[in-house]
């Protein structure tokens, strides 16, 4: 399924690119589309950090990216690295003292955060600590009169020293110009670059597994490694679960599906589960069942992992990765050097997959995809290297097929 991220650039003084704004996008219209603006900013997040990843999307740069009042409350900021992240808080939500409570737990995480489609109001005024806790002051140079935008940068650079004004909607040279010698750091609009639309694919997903789950995440005493078999089941979640990690502040690399997830910590998965969950549920295009790559790379994880067990590997949960994302590429249809090397796995797992150099788990995931490939002749070779008999073979490649067969 292809997926959308309007993204934008702002410059500095010196016309270099400092940040990206990232937007929602449904297509390949320019626009942002009539839709709910939880629903738009979490899939602005599910797309950005767990499916194309933030590092491509904006190449280490920090990401601009508005939240709702509801979204401001949640605790998904627990997963994300603040260096990745500047929170805009829209002009529609209600400054009161609870949020101002929520900012300031934020920023002692070290999220930097900017007030959009700013204006001095009565109300802003009334709670002046939100400003000792605002990094960034967009101004929309168009919607705002120029005498009231001289009133506010003067309002600003007396009483907030410290805060940069960004200049949002500047389309001539002219209004560039304009704004640094009103005393703007940065600047965004089409005069430097309209929104690109960035594409992608994602993979599909089984919405009744996420269900699953998010049962056996709510009883007391959670099983983990149960909860580690169920995702295993499932490729788009097992590569969001890594992608997630990836995004966070843990830079751990994880051996296996049950380690990702106590890296992750229950109660951060069991809240990115209920929101895949509920986003799946809204755009109802879950169409798992009869997918041949999901049903080939579930074929190649459990065959390798068979395999690595039965030679008593100690890491067999890594053979089961290697098979997982050995199609990763055809599923997103990307390269994999845009992909592999934004997940936190082993660098013996990354050199196998992108085939950089022969290690000991490159000949179970040749003789995994000969088996998925039915290619006899380059069976009959790799079972001789790898010492196992034919018939031992057929045993694991019959319970390879019926596991991922049960689950497809």
């Amino acid at each position: 399924m292809e997926i959308f991220i309007g993204r934008q650039p702002i410059f500095d003084r010196l016309e270099k690119v400092f940040a990206f704004e990232l937007l929602y996008r449904n297509g390949d219209m320019n626009v942002f589309p009539d839709i709910d603006g939880d629903y738009a900013t979490t899939e602005v997040l599910i797309n950005s950090f767990l499916t194309i990843g933030v590092e491509e999307l904006a190449n280490g740069r920090p990401c601009f990216i508005n939240f709702t009042e509801n979204l401001l409350y949640e605790s998904i900021f627990d997963t994300f690295d603040p260096k990745h992240i500047i929170i805009e808080i829209l002009e529609n939500i209600n400054i009161t003292p609870v949020l101002i409570d929520k900012l300031r737990q934020l920023k002692r995480k070290g999220f930097k955060m900017a007030l959009d489609d700013f204006v001095l109001t009565s109300n802003i005024i009334q709670f002046k600590e939100i400003f000792s806790l605002i990094d960034f002051i967009k101004v929309d140079f168009i919607a705002t009169a120029p005498a009231d935008r001289l009133f506010n940068e003067k309002w600003i650079k007396t009483n907030y020293p410290h805060i940069r004004l960004l200049a949002e909607k500047v389309e001539s040279r002219e209004e560039f110009e304009q704004a640094k010698r009103s005393g703007y750091h940065f600047f965004q609009g089409y005069f430097f670059s309209k929104p690109q639309i960035i594409h992608s694919q994602e993979i599909p997903t089984n919405l009744a597994n996420y269900f699953r789950i998010i049962r056996m995440l709510s009883e007391e005493n959670a099983n983990i490694s149960q909860i580690a078999q169920l995702i295993e089941h499932d490729v788009s979640l097992s590569y969001k679960l890594l992608k997630l990690i990836n995004a966070s502040t843990s830079k751990n690399k994880v051996r296996s599906i049950k380690h990702a997830i106590v890296v992750l910590g229950l109660t951060e998965l069991h809240q990115w589960i209920y929101i895949l969950a509920i986003r799946e549920s809204i755009r109802g295009d879950t169409d798992f069942n009869g997918n041949a790559l999901i049903a080939s790379s579930l074929f190649r994880a459990k065959f390798c992992e068979l395999l690595a067990k039965h030679n008593k590997k100690t890491n067999s949960a890594e053979y089961f990765l290697v098979g997982m994302f050995s199609m990763i590429e055809a599923l997103l249809q990307r390269p994999f050097h845009q992909i592999i090397l934004q997940l936190p796995l082993s660098n013996q797992v990354v050199q196998t997959l992108t085939g950089t150099e022969k290690t000991d788990m490159s000949i179970y995931l040749d003789i995994a995809v000969s088996f998925d490939q039915l290619n006899w002749g380059g069976i009959r070779k790799l079972v001789e290297e790898l010492n196992i008999s034919e018939d031992q073979m057929r045993v694991y490649y019959n319970k390879a097929m019926q596991w991922s067969n049960q689950i497809t």
